[in-house]
């Protein structure tokens, strides 16, 4: 419906996996809004269950108001909360039309200037013709006798003087003009709500003293209210002349006086009333008092214990009478311990407190003078401003009328002397009517109530006292004063019902619950109650807390309070609107805080007059620049019509004057269009409300010199722009030199026509005489205003030339001619037509991707077809994923392969992909802050070369990827020729467009776990795209020929077809490209996640079967190297390899199939030489693999020395992989290599650790021993199903020809794992070989029969993957136990990762550091690489172990897992979606800190995880 918005509370990183509980007392639909009823959300998980990354509640916003939401998980009730602001929606006019906030234009009027409200209409018509469509009114309550329009006599009562006599209006009559107002003239109408006082005369107040801080209610007054009449009295010796003697006349003139002020203060004033003695002890009574408790009692000997440590209490009383305060007799009993029993003993005790007490008295004592030397520098400071200051009112001879200072409490007797005034104190009949006056204290915290106990403002005379008025008092709720509460609460539903607003009078010292509570009450009679305050917190954030706790609409907001245009131009800025050439928000986005909604006025009613602070002149152009601000604007009635004073809300009795179309100018009753400068706001208000309703949101401010300031408004979907350039005149022009010439001004695109130029001239109509009857104002100026004229009927604009600065830009440059002080004009300028015609069709294109961009098409029909018109969708969805992987991603080095690189901004960096994934991520960081002077934005305004660049290095690919290159081209030729600040925003919003094209596409060629899976879950199968691809070369050695559906190319060199196979990066940016990008390791720990989890199936079944043709030595090569280079010095890979085909088998549908494909086998003999010639099917080279282990495999690797690799020793060269004939299991390794994946090897010489492996892990290790049961196990199962044609391996043994079952070996394995690898809390376990080296029970060894035995005893995550892939072997009470272990040592908290070894090994050491080189053996050169870095991927492992076997334990023990599994993995959903790379990396130092040695994303890391969800 235009005004609804829905809220969503999403869950932060910490909070994921956990139960939260969010309530709010937003009232459920149909219900009422009470603030202290809270009501639960239900959560919404629109994609299931796997993660916490979607999970939302939400709150539909359509009633104003403020409200509370807290969430809190576990224990704990409430974790956190906030508020949210619901602005109202305001209607006028008879069709009830809305009214856009930033439309409003305001105008202020004292309430009692109005006269009869027969003559209002005719008064208020100043404001309707003037173009305003708010009113607001002063308080139209009886006024107290001072007349000041906030001092209220009595709340719930119209003011009678707006009755002629014989008529009683009524609050109806009020009412039903308001509506008038509202239906006929479009026009709201707002009023004050006074909560902090009322006036002294209140009949109310006499007969409830309660309601205010009265001497009984408030006894800590007392020594205030005696200083206050002591004062008093002095007042009145001054005025009959008493203090002659000392020099002081009633009349105070100068220096002498004000010394004289102080003296009769010190020498007469304060020592008569003692104040100190309100705080002091009787000390006398006192130590009588503990003498008698001495003898009376063994007392002192018990007390001995505390040792008197508490010291000596003094106890306020509670009263604050004189002497008064009282000694807390147990203190001096345990502080003044006499040490015998004897008389002299006691009496010395007695001294001692004696003395103690003096001392404290005179502490008192020196206290209150400090007070008084505050409150002389008030009372004097006082005298200064009111008798002698030239800016204040120059009150003369001190009297009872004026007296020498306000009075701070009331007093409602007869004048007696001050010692019987002072009796009255006792009488609480009379002491509850000496009511405290209310007052601002400078620089005052304003959520302390300065009338409360605790503050000394009424003592120190610190209170600049409102003598009109008497502070009410609360308390804290309504019990504590029901009279003043209901009273109160009435006034508020009187004004409610009567007006669509309020304005909080001195918002900033209402207690806050107390205007919380009226404002409840108040938007009961209105629901959309639009709030107004004044805060004078002189902070933000105190603001927000106001703004929050009351939903207060607008903040009233001065131009008054700058000093300078300058100044000025920047409120504007502050106020509203986004930059100019801002990005195209998403309409989901982060809720991000910001200042509260503006009312920007260019004078208050509480200002002094800016005609007597700047000049008459000024009154236009910052009303203009006022007016151009992008929020709510307006100002008071007196200054359109250049009234030179302040119209004083206290003394200002004659009433405004009334509209008469052909009043004259003379005639001080009535103004029209040509009185003051009415004609040029008029114009202005009209401007501000078009520029509002139109949605010109967007600005810019410009200083153009130091009294020219150019404000733009610029509406971000036509790019129509008003222009408006002002020449303020804070001198006046006639006796300040201005400078004759203004500097020239260009302004990007086509003026269409100059809206309004207008200057304050004078004119003839006489000298400005101030009426007794009217408030008039200057005759002498008026305003010569033209509007919606041609530029060359200007009379300010000398001369204008299009100055074009390159084929997108048209510049106008314009040449003042009279812009002289004190004048305006607004252009109002387009788009040059080219550029108009172009960025529609840029928004038509557009609208595909969002409807947002309907708005602002201009362009006419014919273009439409001229423009190619084509589907994105359609023209992407001819994309493969391999396609994907390089519209979105490659890295620098892969982009370098194909001869190009990543594009480069000289002042800033490099992007971290070619494709479009690196401008998304930088554009993420800039689009929500609008930051358009980020080095990328400029680096768009300044030239095309990114713009050619993305779409150039796809048109250049050819095929369907060069044809979304021609797309992106045929876009930016439009892009290219609009204005250069507007290329930033559009260049987003296409790319945005093909993005998200893209990511759609991207996700419906995945399964349907990614399909309809979470974001998080989205994200990680993203990370298939990034790793998997096709470089220039193929990675992939070749395919059999009679395979079916292999991808093939064109070689660019020789013409010949080529297979162009998808290879899997192990990570970007180290492992990306040339040999060094397969691994086979890396590759099937990985494979499973981001190809068989993803859907990529015919692209996994090719890698399996490319490595499978590598098979030498029965081993899978580690680095793979096109086959050719392949080194085959790892133990493990082929393990991970047949584990890729077993799931393969599983999860693909049919995939067995993949059993009897043909394999071309480039080593048929261990010593071939690469041919291409032999094939045979995959399920007999598993079976040769199988084989050769269990015959044993011992070789040298080929080239053994520093060519393939500097750092091993010799022996490091040897392979050995073999399998225990008595356990079954696989074991290998020497001491000087690693043949798993923890294969770091050293390269110190200076630390001596080069060509030692720093985990060897020779002898059987766990996960191999697991995975290695893993593939038995599904053989021998698959041979029970006929699928596979083997059941038993030949080998020689001794000479002669064994045969070994594969269900032999297979029950081998299982009945010795836990006897080999278990750690059991059996001290005497006949199984463990090493009790010496056991340090931790109840875990799974890392390896059995390593060559330095205590390697074995080492916790480390490679148990867990031997838990999932082969569960069968763990005994499922023991696997948990382990699992808890782990999870305690292996710190899983340390943000994301899995951290290696515990802190207590002693070779531990948690960063990571390739580059230094020292004599530590533990860490130089990066030995310690797999010792304490946190590794990432063997979390997915850890975490499915804990699902499988939580499972087994029950729904309880599985649901507390999930909620872990969630936790931790939310942390990697922060890393992955804050990543440039959108990837997770392969480890991070400890505790998660960048690793810069590691890759930034690893292919392993992301696919463990995107496991783990696949799992769940």
């Amino acid at each position: 419906s235009g005004h609804r918005f829905e809220l969503q509370f999403r869950l932060g990183p910490t909070l994921q996996g956990k139960h939260v509980r969010v309530q709010t007392n937003y009232p459920a639909p149909g219900e009422h809004f009470d603030r202290h009823t809270f009501r639960a959300l239900d959560w919404h998980n629109p994609t299931g269950r796997e993660d916490d990354s979607d999970k939302f509640c939400s709150l539909d916003l359509q009633i104003a108001g403020s409200y509370q939401y807290n969430f809190g998980h576990g224990h704990e009730e409430k974790s956190g909360g906030g508020y949210v602001v619901v602005d109202p929606v305001l209607r006028a006019g008879a069709d009830n039309h809305h009214v856009h906030l930033d439309c409003i234009t305001i105008q202020t009027y004292l309430s009692k200037c109005l006269g009869h409200l027969d003559d209002w209409p005719d008064r208020l018509r100043v404001a309707k013709e003037s173009g305003y469509n708010m009113i607001h009114f002063t308080p139209l309550q009886t006024l107290g006798k001072s007349r000041s329009c906030y001092s209220l006599a009595d709340q719930l009562s119209l003011n009678p003087e707006f009755s002629p006599p014989g008529k009683n209006y009524t609050w109806t009559d009020v009412g039903e003009l308001v509506q008038k107002l509202k239906k006929e003239w479009n026009m709201i109408c707002i009023t004050d709500v006074v909560y902090n006082h009322t006036a002294t005369n209140s009949p109310w107040i006499k007969e409830h003293p309660e309601c205010g801080y009265n001497l009984v209610n408030s006894p800590h007054l007392r020594p205030a209210w005696v200083l206050d009449r002591a004062i008093w009295h002095m007042t009145c010796n001054m005025a009959d002349a008493k203090y002659a003697a000392n020099g002081l006349p009633a009349q105070v003139q100068n220096e002498g006086h004000l010394n004289a002020i102080r003296d009769v203060l010190w020498g007469q004033v304060f020592p008569k009333i003692k104040l100190w003695e309100f705080f002091q002890v009787r000390i006398e009574s006192a130590v009588e008092e503990f003498r008698d408790l001495l003898s009376q009692s063994n007392r002192h000997l018990t007390s001995m214990k505390t040792g008197g440590k508490q010291g000596l209490k003094i106890i306020q009383d509670p009263k604050f009478r004189r002497f008064g305060n009282e000694v807390d007799m147990d203190s001096a009993l345990e502080t003044f311990v006499p040490h015998s029993h004897s008389t002299q003993a006691i009496l010395e005790a007695c001294n001692r407190l004696w003395g103690r007490l003096e001392e404290i008295n005179k502490e008192q004592y020196q206290q209150m003078i400090q007070h008084q030397e505050k409150a002389s520098n008030c009372i004097v400071g006082n005298v200064v401003y009111e008798r002698l200051a030239d800016h204040g009112p120059k009150l003369g001879p001190v009297t009872r009328k004026d007296p020498i200072v306000p009075r701070y409490f009331t007093f409602p007797f007869e004048e007696t002397s001050l010692e019987d005034d002072l009796k009255m104190t006792d009488q609480p009949d009379k002491a509850c009517h000496f009511l405290a006056h209310n007052g601002w204290v400078m620089g005052d915290d304003p959520l302390r109530n300065f009338a409360e106990p605790g503050s000394n403002v009424y003592i120190r005379r610190e209170l600049i006292c409102w003598g009109d008025s008497v502070k009410l008092r609360y308390g804290d709720k309504p019990d504590d004063c029901p009279y003043l509460w209901t009273h109160m609460q009435k006034y508020t539903e009187i004004t409610a019902k009567h007006f669509a607003g309020v304005r909080l009078d001195n918002c900033h010292s209402t207690p806050l619950h107390v205007a919380e509570y009226m404002l409840d009450v108040a938007r009961v009679a209105m629901p959309s109650l639009y709030v107004v305050a004044e805060l004078f917190t002189g902070s933000e954030d105190l603001d927000n807390v106001f703004v929050n706790k009351l939903g207060i609409t607008s903040l009233i907001r001065e131009a008054m309070s700058a000093g300078d245009s300058h100044e000025e131009g920047r409120l504007v800025y502050r106020y509203g609107g986004e930059p100019v050439g801002a990005f195209v928000q998403p309409s989901l986005r982060p809720l991000v805080p910001s200042i509260a909604h503006a009312m920007f006025l260019d004078v208050t009613h509480d200002n002094e007059c800016p005609i007597q602070l700047r000049s008459a002149y000024d009154s236009l152009p910052s009303s203009a620049i006022v007016s151009m601000a992008c929020c709510c604007s307006g100002s008071t009635r007196g200054y359109d019509e250049m009234v030179p004073h302040q119209i004083s809300v206290v003394k200002e009795e004659r009433f405004y004057p009334k509209w008469n179309p052909d009043a004259k100018a003379s005639s001080p009753g009535e103004v029209n269009l040509k009185t003051g400068i009415i004609a040029g706001k008029l114009a202005l208000n009209k401007m501000h409300q078009d520029l509002a309703s139109k949605g010109f949101n967007q600005v810019y401010v410009d200083q153009v010199d130091e009294d020219v300031v150019a404000v733009t408004r610029h509406c971000p979907s036509t790019h129509q722009s008003v222009v408006a350039v002002c020449r303020t005149a804070f001198h006046n022009p006639k006796h300040h030199q201005y400078r004759k010439e203004v500097p020239p001004m260009f302004i990007p695109g086509k003026i269409d026509e100059v809206v309004l130029e207008a200057r304050v001239i004078d004119r003839q109509a006489g000298t400005y005489k101030k009426c007794e009857k009217y408030i008039n104002g200057m005759p002498e100026y008026t305003v010569e205003i033209k509007e919606h004229i041609q530029l060359k009927d200007s009379g300010v604009v000398k001369h204008a030339g299009v100055t074009s600065k390159g084929s997108s830009e048209f510049v106008q440059e314009i040449v003042f001619e009279r812009l002289t002080p004190g004048s305006v004009i607004a252009f109002r300028v387009s788009l040059d037509p080219r550029a108009q015609e172009l960025v529609g069709v840029i928004r038509h294109h557009l609208i595909q991707f969002s409807p947002k961009y309907k708005l602002g098409i201009y362009i006419a029909q014919r273009h439409t077809c001229t423009h190619t018109y084509i589907h994105t969708y359609m023209i992407m969805s001819k994309l493969t994923l391999a396609d994907m992987n390089m519209l979105l991603f490659r890295c620098d080095s892969e982009e370098q392969e194909e001869g190009g690189g990543c594009y480069n901004i000289p002042s800033w960096t490099s992007f971290k992909y070619g494709g479009l994934q690196a401008l998304m991520s930088v554009m993420a960081d800039i689009r929500p802050k609008n930051d358009l002077g980020h080095p990328v934005c400029d680096n768009l305004r300044q030239g095309d070369w990114m713009i050619d660049y993305v779409s150039n290095r796809l048109v250049s690919r050819g095929g369907a990827l060069g044809e979304v290159g021609k797309w992106l081209e045929g876009m930016f030729h439009y892009l290219k020729h609009i204005p250069r600040y507007l290329i930033p925003c559009y260049f987003d919003a296409i790319l945005v467009g093909a993005y998200t094209t893209a990511l759609d596409i991207t996700f419906n060629k995945m399964s349907c776990f990614v399909q309809n899976g979470s974001t998080f879950v989205k994200l990680l199968a993203l990370g298939s795209v990034q790793m998997c691809g096709v470089g220039s070369f193929p990675a992939l050695p070749p395919l059999s020929l009679a395979l079916p559906d292999v991808p093939y190319r064109l070689d660019k060199d020789t013409g010949k077809k080529e297979q162009c196979c998808v290879s899997l990066a192990a990570g970007l940016p180290h492992f990306s490209s040339g040999i060094f990008r397969c691994w086979g390791r890396d590759t099937f720990i990985a494979l499973r996640g981001l190809m068989l989890v993803t859907g990529r199936h015919l692209e996994a079944r090719n890698i399996i079967l490319a490595f499978a043709g590598t098979l030498r030595h029965g081993l899978i090569p580690n680095l793979l190297g096109e086959g050719i280079s392949a080194r085959y010095n790892c133990r493990d890979a082929v393990w991970w390899w047949l584990q890729c085909i077993q799931d393969y088998c599983t999860l693909v549908p049919e995939g067995t199939a993949v059993l009897h494909c043909p394999v071309v086998r480039m080593y048929p003999h261990d010593d071939s030489e690469p041919h291409f010639s032999f094939t045979q099917p995959l399920c007999d080279v598993i079976h040769e693999a199988m084989t050769r282990h269990m015959q044993g495999i011992d070789f040298r690797e080929r080239n053994a020395g520093p060519n393939i690799d500097m750092h091993m020793k010799d022996e490091g060269f040897n392979v050995v992989a073999k399998v225990n004939r008595y356990t079954g299991f696989v074991y290998g390794g020497n001491r000087f290599n690693c043949g798993t994946w923890m294969d770091k090897m050293g390269e110190s010489d200076k630390a001596r650790n080069k060509g030692m492996p720093a985990t060897p892990r020779d002898g059987s290790a766990v996960e191999m021993v697991g995975l290695c049961k893993s593939a038995v196990r599904w053989l021998v199962e698959l041979h029970k199903k006929g699928l596979f044609p083997h059941s038993s391996m030949k080998i020689h043994r001794d000479g002669k020809e064994l045969k070994v079952s594969y269900e032999d070996w297979n029950h081998k394995i299982q009945v010795n794992f836990e006897k080999n690898f278990y750690v059991s809390h059996d001290e005497k376990d006949p199984d463990e070989k090493h009790p010496d080296l056991v340090h931790k029970r109840g875990i799974y060894k890392d390896s059995h029969g390593a060559s330095s035995p205590w390697c074995d005893y080492q916790l480390r995550p490679n148990f867990c993957i031997a838990m999932v892939v082969a569960p069968e072997l763990f005994t499922v009470e023991r696997a948990w136990k382990a699992l808890e272990v782990a999870e305690k040592k292996l710190p899983l908290h340390l943000l994301i990762h899995f951290l290696y070894i515990f802190s207590c090994d002693m070779v531990y050491c948690g960063v990571y550091d390739n580059a230094l080189d020292n004599d530590n053996y533990n860490v130089a050169r990066g030995f310690n690489y797999h010792q304490g870095p946190e590794w990432l991927w063997p979390i997915g492992y850890f975490l499915r172990a804990k699902l499988y076997f939580a499972k087994k334990l029950g729904k309880e023990t599985y649901d507390q897992t999930v909620y872990l599994v969630k936790s931790i993995l939310s942390q990697h959903y922060v890393h992955l979606e804050r990543s440039s790379w959108k990837g997770l990396p392969e480890l991070t130092n400890e505790n998660g800190q960048n690793c810069p040695f590691s890759c930034e994303s690893q292919a392993w890391s992301i696919s463990t995880v995107l496991e783990v969800l696949h799992d769940m």
